[in-house]
Formats: structure tokens, C-alpha cells, sequence
């Protein structure tokens, strides 16, 4: 089932004939014969959307509508009304009192089916949206509420010369705290720094259906294709706004450009529109706390293992060399038995610091362990490679780092395997890191604080060190 759907109506047969026309189309459907009934059939249920009689035998729509506002669990359930002949002022007050559309009857199907699959959409992206926040919640990560929404950028999009938008601008500016403005379709179609949050696309003039090219480029845009769009049209044109619901739009103003009906429909649509973008900044900042060293604001494992193999495959491809450096803090945890993990962390910080000043923008140096470091140095010989692993080495050899503010410094030093992958040398990625963590190993078997080349010949342990014992495959000495 795609979605489940009450039908809330006092007149059996009108019930029946929508729940057979709603089933066919795959919809779930449950049904209430009254306003009270139709309340406790949407407690129990939990309906994804509800479709009620504006002449209910206990209520009116409206009383229904705002009691299914007011309810909660429910306040945000989309509600169609369906009313004999609704006539501009009874829409608006229905829309006023919370319903999201206001249908006459007899029903059209195919407006009533496009009407549904686009408030179930727009429904079920709330629910994502409402389950994410439920998430961060839980973990702490919530942002505090909003104080103050800036008005929103509204623009209006005439589709023709002959529609006259100049009047409906003065009423809404006078009614309404956002920023509207007349574009062309031109200027609605060119993407600027900072697009407009809605777009009205206006299609009420003398060719009816011409708007809909637009809508749909517009939702296809880069830029644009994140604003909430709205869609009018003439009432002797209502198929186009059946279609315009199903090439993309968010909501139609079907009985014309209605400044009034604007109004009241413009809030939700702004809401959503803000909502997806917070939901869109969340993700991409969760990226980024995916792959960042939240310590030292390096990139992290994750992140470099990848760079490194997509490196590699730009250097084989444009026949060039690359270097890899491994680089492990020496005698770490005894800084952190001295002076705790905050003495730790202030000597990770200020390491990460010099690594960083001593490279290039084109290089990368990430922090793949606790004390471990991966520097990856493209379009580099092994000359070069080794006089910036030793250029680094000195960097943190210089360092005496204040953990404490009492004038105890503490020494720091680095020991560092370079391995370079030459045009000649057929080898992945990771075959590259094997070879630069063998000669970080040299290295702290030769004494530490020092630079050893994979493949260069063994250097003897100092005579006054005792051998290392097998490092553990999370951490060495």
C-alpha cells in the first residue's frame, strides 16, 4: 500500500464509492461515518492522510479540521475537504482553519489523485525530516529553537505579458512580512548566488498550459529545483493543474491567482522548504563529522584511505609520482601518563598544527591513529619526499609544549617511514601503505626521531635500545 487513507463522510455511498475508487489505486482505507468517529478512528490509526465531508452529521469541516490541529500525533496529517460547491469565500475559510485543499463535489478522480500523491510526498518527507530530528535529539545534537524566521524571498513568475501581477504585489506586500518580486521566466530560470525561496509561476493568461515547461525546468534546475513552487492557473483549466502536481509542484492555486489564497497556503510550503534545508545542512555537516578529526580538525582515516587510492589513480593515469608518510609520535603514552590525556591531546593539537604549516595546499596530512599521521604528497620524487619528511621531523623535534602552565615542558619527537610510488612500480594504494608503515617501523626500531625510506637498506637498532617487542596492531611505542 502506498499510504492510509480515512474517509470520514456521513453518506455510506459516498464512502463506498471513494473507498473502491481509492483501493484500486493502492491506497489503505479506513472509514468513519462521523466528526467523533472519524477523531477516534485517526487516534487509533495514525492515517498518512484524511479526507472529510464538510457536512458531517455531528460537525462541519471546519470544526473537524481544527479539532484534527489541535490533536496530537495528528497535527500535521494532511486533510482534503470535500465540500457540494465551495465557492472563494468558503475555500478560504477552510483553508484558514487548517485544511490543506478544498475539493467540490462530484470528485474529480484524476485531480483528487494527484492531489494525494502529492501531499503523501510531501508527508512522507516530513516524517524523514521529523525522524532525524528525533535522532539528533537523542544523541544531544538538536539545535535550539529558531527565536526568529527571516521573511522568506518570494518571487512571482508572469509566463505571459498579458498577466497583470502588479496589483496582487501591492496586496501582498501590504499583508505579508516577505520580500516578493516580479521575474520573468528568464530571470527565474538563471541561477543566482542566493535563488529565491518560492516561486509563483503564474500561468492565468491567454495560452493556459504554457507554464508548464517551466515548472518542470525549473524543478529540474540546480538551484531552483530546491524552492517550493506554486503553480496557478484559470479555473477552466484544471488539468493543467492535475499535471502540474505531477511534474513537480508543491502546491496550485487552481481557481486562478488569488493573493488571498496565497497567503494562506505560502506558510506550510515556506516551512517544508526551511525544514529540507536543515535537513540537507545536517547531512553535510554530518559528512564532515564523518571525516574530520574533531580533535585536531585533520581529516581522518576514513577520508584519507580513499584520497590515497584516488591519487594513486591520477598519478598512474597521468604518469607522475607520489610519496606516502607515516608518521607516529614518540613514547606517546608516556605523555599521557605524565600529564593525562589533556596533555595528550594539547600535544596532538599543536603537532597537527606544524604538519599543516609545513605543506603544501595540494598535500594532504590526516590523522589515521591515536599518534599516527598519514601525509600524502603528490606529484613528488623521492629527493623531495625525503627533505619534507625531515623538514617535518625537525618541525615537531623543536616542540616543548606547556601542558600544564607551570612551566613544564614536555619534549616531542616523531619517527616517520616515507614510501614512494614511482611510475615503474605497478602497486595499489594500499600495497604503498604496507611499504611506508615497514619503514615507520624501521625507523622506531633504529633509535626513533628520524627519517627511514621503504626499501632502503636496514638500519641497526642502537646497541643501548632494547629491541621492541611486535607492536599491537592499534598502536605502537
Amino acid at each position: 500500500m502506498t499510504g492510509r487513507i480515512l474517509i470520514a463522510d456521513g453518506v455510506p455511498t459516498n464512502r463506498i464509492v471513494l473507498r473502491v475508487r481509492l483501493s484500486s489505486a493502492y491506497y489503505e482505507v479506513a472509514q468513519a461515518g462521523s466528526g467523533a468517529e472519524a477523531l477516534q478512528v485517526a487516534r487509533r490509526e495514525r492515517p498518512d492522510l484524511v479526507i472529510a465531508a464538510t457536512d458531517l452529521p455531528d460537525t462541519d469541516g471546519e470544526t473537524l479540521c481544527r479539532k484534527l490541529r489541535g490533536t496530537a500525533g495528528l497535527s500535521d496529517t494532511p486533510v482534503i475537504l470535500l465540500h457540494p460547491a465551495p465557492d472563494r469565500a468558503t475555500r478560504l475559510r477552510l483553508l484558514a482553519a487548517g485544511a490543506d485543499d478544498v475539493l467540490a463535489r462530484p470528485v474529480d478522480e484524476l485531480a483528487l489523485l494527484a492531489r494525494l500523491r502529492n501531499l503523501l510526498r510531501a508527508r512522507h518527507a516530513e516524517d524523514e525530516l521529523r525522524l532525524r530530528e528525533d535522532t539528533r535529539r537523542a544523541l544531544g545534537l538538536a539545535e535550539p529553537p529558531r527565536a526568529f524566521e527571516r521573511p522568506a524571498r518570494i518571487a512571482l513568475v508572469p509566463v505571459q505579458a498579458d498577466i497583470p501581477l502588479r496589483p496582487a504585489l501591492v496586496t501582498l506586500h501590504a499583508r505579508q512580512p516577505h520580500r516578493f518580486e516580479i521575474l520573468d521566466p528568464e530571470q527565474a530560470l538563471r541561477d543566482g548566488p542566493t535563488p529565491p525561496e518560492v516561486m509563483v509561476i503564474a500561468d492565468t493568461g491567454s495560452r493556459p498550459g504554457a507554464g508548464l515547461s517551466l515548472l518542470t525546468q525549473l524543478r529540474g534546475g540546480p538551484k531552483s529545483r530546491r524552492a517550493a513552487l506554486f503553480y496557478a492557473t484559470r479555473p477552466d483549466c484544471r488539468s493543467a493543474a492535475t499535471s502540474a502536481l505531477d511534474l513537480g509542484a508543491d502546491d496550485v492555486l487552481a481557481e486562478g491567482f488569488d493573493p488571498e489564497e496565497l497567503m494562506l497556503r505560502l506558510p506550510r510550503q515556506i516551512a517544508r522548504k526551511r525544514s529540507a534545508d536543515r535537513l540537507r545542512d545536517t547531512m553535510r555537516s554530518g559528512l564532515r563529522a564523518a571525516v574530520t578529526d574533531p580533535l585536531t580538525g585533520l581529516h581522518n582515516r576514513r577520508y584519507a584511505l580513499p584520497h590515497l587510492a584516488r591519487l594513486a589513480e591520477r598519478a598512474a593515469r597521468q604518469h607522475r609520482e607520489h610519496a606516502l608518510i607515516l608518521l607516529d609520535l614518540d613514547h606517546f603514552k608516556q605523555i599521557n601518563d605524565r600529564h593525562g590525556h589533556a596533555g595528550g591531546d594539547a600535544v596532538l593539537v599543536e603537532v597537527a598544527r606544524r604538519l599543516t604549516e609545513g605543506l603544501r595546499m595540494a598535500d594532504l596530512v590526516a590523522r589515521i591513529g591515536g599518534e599516527e599521521f598519514l601525509v600524502a604528497l603528490a606529484d613528488t620524487d623521492a629527493p623531495r619526499a625525503l627533505r619534507t619528511a625531515e623538514r617535518l621531523r625537525a618541525r615537531i623535534a623543536d616542540l616543548a609544549i606547556d601542558v600544564s602552565g607551570c612551566g613544564d615542558l614536555v619534549p616531542v619527537s616523531a619517527s616517520l617511514g616515507v614510501a614512494l610510488a614511482s611510475r615503474a612500480r605497478q602497486e595499489t594504494s594500499e600495497e604503498l601503505f604496507v611499504r611506508a608503515d615497514r619503514a615507520l617501523y624501521s625507523a622506531k626500531r633504529a633509535g626513533r626521531n628520524r627519517v627511514v625510506m621503504a626499501d632502503a637498506p636496514p638500519v641497526a637498532a642502537p646497541a643501548e635500545l632494547v629491541p621492541d617487542l611486535p607492536r599491537a596492531a592499534s598502536a605502537r611505542p
